[in-house]
Parts: C-alpha cells; sequence; structure tokens
C-alpha cells in the first residue's frame, strides 16, 4: 500500500492477437498498419467488464518492427489512439527494442509489466496478463502474475504452462474478475 490507498489489480494485455486481429505470417502473427487494425470478436465487452470490475487495463506489447526500421514510433502510436477511442485501456507500455538488443523491457523479460506495476501502484499478486505468445506468458511468470495465454494455434511452442489457456480474451474474463478479487 502506499499513502493509504490499496493497491489496484491489472488486466495487462498483449495487443496483437489478444485485442486486435494479427495475420500469421510462417506460422507467427504479424502485426498491421493504422489503417488496417480490426478488434478482435467480444474485445470490447471483454475490456469494458474488465475495467467495468475495477482493474486496471495496461496494454504491454513489443513492438521490436521500430527498431528494424520496418515501422515508425508514429505508427504504433497512431494504432494506440484508435484503440483507445474504442477500449478502456488505462496505457500503452511499449518495447521498441529487438532480440539482440539485451533490454529489460521486451518480453519475455518482465520490465513493462514491473515498471507499469511501480508508476500505477498495482498489486502483482492480483493481476493478470493475457497473451497469445509465450513471450507473454514467460514475462507474466516472470512478474508474479497469473498468465493466461489465448491460443491461436502458432506453430511455436510455449516452454511454460499457462495458468489458463482459452480461445480468445472474452472467455477469460471471469477468471481475470475472480483472481483479482482475491484478497
Amino acid at each position: 500500500m502506499t499513502d493509504g490507498r490499496a493497491r489496484r489489480a491489472a488486466a495487462f494485455l498483449d495487443r496483437d492477437g489478444v485485442l486486435n486481429v494479427a495475420p500469421v505470417v510462417d506460422g507467427v502473427p504479424r502485426p498491421q498498419s493504422p489503417d488496417d487494425v480490426q478488434l478482435l470478436h467480444g474485445v470490447e465487452d471483454a475490456c469494458a467488464a474488465l475495467a467495468g470490475a475495477g482493474l486496471v487495463l495496461v496494454v504491454v506489447t513489443n513492438q521490436p518492427d521500430v527498431a528494424r526500421g520496418t515501422r515508425t514510433r508514429a505508427e504504433i502510436d497512431e494504432i494506440h489512439r484508435r484503440l483507445t477511442a474504442r477500449l478502456p485501456i488505462t496505457e500503452f507500455r511499449v518495447c521498441t527494442h529487438d532480440d539482440g538488443d539485451g533490454c529489460e523491457c521486451r518480453k519475455p523479460a518482465p520490465g513493462l509489466l514491473l515498471q507499469a506495476a511501480a508508476d500505477l501502484e498495482l498489486d502483482l499478486t492480483r493481476s493478470v496478463i493475457v497473451g497469445d505468445r509465450w513471450r507473454d506468458v514467460e514475462a507474466g511468470r516472470a512478474a508474479g502474475v497469473r498468465t493466461v495465454f489465448v491460443d491461436h494455434g502458432y506453430a511455436e511452442a510455449v516452454p511454460h504452462p499457462p495458468d489458463l489457456t482459452v480461445p480468445d480474451l472474452a472467455t477469460a474474463v471471469p477468471y481475470i474478475i475472480e483472481h483479482a478479487r482475491r484478497d
């Protein structure tokens, strides 16, 4: 607790493949341009339910295409602006580094989650990450949050089992809310 206030629980949400459609190329998802962003079915209602239950919604996303020079930070920010216009997202945490950069924020490292928790006074023990890649599950494990894996059948393994596997964000909402209400 900080200055007498209880810490809030968060739903850490990966972006591509959890909130919006991510085209699959060679068995893995790829981000879209701002003009092509489409929300996945049920995402608006799911986010509204999570926010309505008092959870802080924080998008945590790797965007290495910025480091690779195939996307600009302005394009990433425009996607986030469009998502915020439709979803009750508190904030976006973005890692623009590539695999070889050795940063603490690129998932599977927990830096995005840990920094958001410190800045927003979040209770990690009651928080959950929802992601569609093994990196999301590993980042959640390293940060000490529950892990929900949205299984789209990508051509990659998840090294450690998540706490819950679902077909979409909407299916995970009851689990997330129940976990957040724990004392």
